[in-house]
């Protein structure tokens, strides 16, 4: 059975409505016009109900036989289906051969994406707000300091991009702050250079250059200069890939802060890791760091830290609570005390708000500080959370299908009125076929693949939106051939076909049909995208 086409791939409507192969000729397709005309045309029929539908489906089949029957129309369709005919995609007259044609399509699409990109800046920021429970008891402010940081990015050609930041910094009564400008251009494919300034306290002038040496390589070296005191660092680190999860790096940075670390980075769908080791001539220092996803919304992390400046522990967790948004909870514990953290992100934006709780390390006051916080959370999750989720949920599903139901029920109307211009034709033909003893369609239904597979069970199928299926019976009898075969096209979606619709938009769809041919009972279930031929001996029952 085949797989369903990629949602990205443009839909074959057309296609489906004149019942064509993707590949098929031109005279394959001016004989499809011809006969889906000599059914839909308004003037072979006198009552006025039935002309007016034939014209509204006869329009159809004539704009998608103009589409197709358009050499330069076709390849923008195939390519990029409807919305390329409307989004403004014209071609030169000057274009004949196909490799022409696609070539100058990518092109155009490629400019329209790059406007679309460079017409958005990549702002980024986070607010830090050092908060201390211990100053407040003895009377100080609350507020131990705090820090801003901010960075914006722009694309300003297809190699170069700039970025603009500064940071503050207050603690007491103290400050610092810094600007600065980056300017990256990538050179080629496999190498780029950055240009770097910072005003401040520290102000600093560098170039670093990044080149991949091989398929699983990287090589970076840089060059910074202090204006302050004229000192230089020089800066060398290679990345590996060491496997399709896991990454490796090693930095060595020569001057004032002379070092070298090495560093190993691994990641896949559930969990991610991180482990570091540097040590220089005034410090040394070890790190690691574990991630496990729980599920799409919620994980938890540990974390620790040693050192000659640091010795901390740490574990926690975040869930997401929108599309954008994040918050997490962490718990810390080390030389400097026992504190949370708190962090909301959004997009490119972080708000971190650490609570230092306790300057001394207590067994009891740590214990408690690590499972009150964690109790009350399963607490709200399992009795509060939880439920409210689900009450949310199942509101937006509900929102969705009543904001989809009008154009359902319009949908399916459309499609029971192609079916009644159809319905004649269809009898006839499927009368020659009993007369013959040759292929009956005896039940055809298209819908939602979890009650389409239940079929058995569906004597009748209702015109109600909320049924998610369509009765086709009519139009695969119609569509069944002189010489009693049938086939659908694979690749095509087989809400196009005319007398179908999309009943339950969404939603994985399936077709189940049961037919007889020579007497004998045959049933088949087929994807949205998969071929169908009948008659086959396979699908006997």
């Amino acid at each position: 059975m085949a797989m369903a086409a990629p949602e990205e791939e443009p839909t074959r409507d057309l296609y489906a409505l004149l019942h064509l192969s993707p590949d098929a000729s031109d005279e394959d397709i001016r004989k499809a016009y011809r006969h889906w005309a000599q059914v839909y045309h308004p003037d072979k029929y006198l009552d006025q109900q039935m002309k007016d539908i034939a014209t509204e489906n006869f329009q159809r089949i004539r704009d998608a036989y103009e589409i197709l029957s358009d050499e330069q129309k076709r390849q923008i369709y195939d390519l990029y289906g409807m919305e390329g005919l409307t989004s403004g995609l014209e071609l030169g007259p000057k274009l004949s051969k196909p490799e022409e044609i696609k070539e100058e399509l990518e092109r155009l699409r490629r400019r329209k994406e790059e406007e679309k990109f460079f017409s958005h800046s990549r702002p980024a920021g986070s607010v830090f707000a050092n908060l201390s429970v211990p100053q407040f008891l003895e009377g100080g402010g609350i507020m131990r300091g705090m820090a801003m940081t901010s960075e914006v990015q722009t694309q300003l050609s297809k190699r170069n991009l700039a970025s603009f930041g500064g940071n503050l910094a207050v603690t007491g009564r103290s400050g610092s702050g810094a600007a600065t400008a980056v300017l990256r251009h990538q050179a080629s494919s496999v190498a780029s250079i950055e240009f770097m300034a910072t005003a401040g306290l520290r102000s600093i002038i560098g170039v670093q250059a990044t080149r991949q040496i091989s398929r699983h390589s990287t090589a970076t070296s840089g060059l910074a200069i202090s204006l302050r005191d004229g000192s230089i660092n020089l800066s060398n680190a290679w990345t590996r890939q060491l496997s399709e999860h896991a990454v490796g790096n090693i930095q060595l940075v020569l001057g004032g802060e002379s070092g070298i670390s090495v560093g190993w980075q691994r990641e896949d769908e559930k969990s991610s890791a991180t482990g570091e080791i540097k040590f220089g001539t005034g410090f040394f220092g070890a790190s690691a760091r574990y991630i496990r996803h729980f599920s799409s919304k919620s994980h938890g992390r540990i974390a620790g830290r040693v050192g000659s400046t640091a010795l901390e522990f740490e574990v926690g967790g975040g869930r997401r609570i929108s599309e954008l948004s994040t918050v997490r909870m962490i718990y810390t514990i080390g030389i400097q005390g026992i504190s949370w953290r708190f962090e909301l992100h959004r997009a490119g934006q972080k708000l971190i708000v650490p609570v230092l709780l306790s300057a001394n390390l207590d067994a009891w006051f740590a214990a408690s500080t690590l499972l009150i916080p964690s109790s009350l959370y399963f607490i709200l999750k399992s009795y509060v959370l939880k439920p409210y989720y689900k009450r949310r949920e199942k509101r937006k599903a509900l929102e969705k299908v009543e904001s989809q139901s009008a154009q359902v029920r319009e949908a399916r109307e459309a499609a029971k009125r192609a079916q009644k211009l159809l319905e004649v034709v269809s009898n006839r033909k499927r009368q020659k076929q009993l007369d013959r003893d040759g292929l009956v369609i005896t039940k055809a239904l298209y819908g939602n693949k979890n009650i389409i597979r239940g079929g058995d069970q569906i004597s009748e199928v209702s015109d109600d939106v909320t049924s998610q299926i369509l009765d086709v019976t009519v139009p695969l009898n119609f569509l069944v051939t002189d010489s009693g075969q049938l086939k659908l096209h694979e690749g095509i979606k087989k809400s196009g076909i005319m007398g179908f619709c999309d009943p339950c938009p969404g939603e994985p769809k399936q077709l189940l049909v049961e037919y007889t041919y020579n007497g004998q009972n045959y049933k088949v279930l087929v994807d949205d995208y998969a071929e169908l031929t009948i008659p086959q001996y396979a699908h006997s029952v």
